[in-house]
């Protein structure tokens, strides 16, 4: 299984843009093949950051995931709102 955790910090006018288009989504990325897992979480005191936390079968679903028109197209929705370079993680859970 692999871990993605990706940090994206937002202009604060554009966090409602981003949730809107989260929660209309986010049923289908959850539903996507090999995905396992998905959670959104927001910074406890910049409220303009978020955190996707994914689990995924392997990093070919993942790989799946990012060539597919859903990811393309919710991905150029949202790298609009960005006000930093977003931060991805891929990691394994040894324990």
């Amino acid at each position: 299984m692999l871990i993605r955790i990706v940090r994206m910090t937002f202009k604060p006018e554009a966090v409602e843009d981003f949730l809107e288009n989260f929660h209309v989504n986010k049923k289908s990325i959850r539903n996507f093949p090999g995905c396992q897992h998905l959670e959104l979480w927001q910074d406890e005191n910049e409220k303009n950051i978020f955190l996707t936390h994914s689990h995924w079968e392997s990093e070919e679903h993942l790989n799946q995931y990012r060539d597919s028109e859903l990811f393309k197209s919710i991905w150029a929705f949202t790298k609009a709102l960005f006000s930093e370079k977003p931060q991805a993680f891929s990691s394994r859970k040894l324990e």
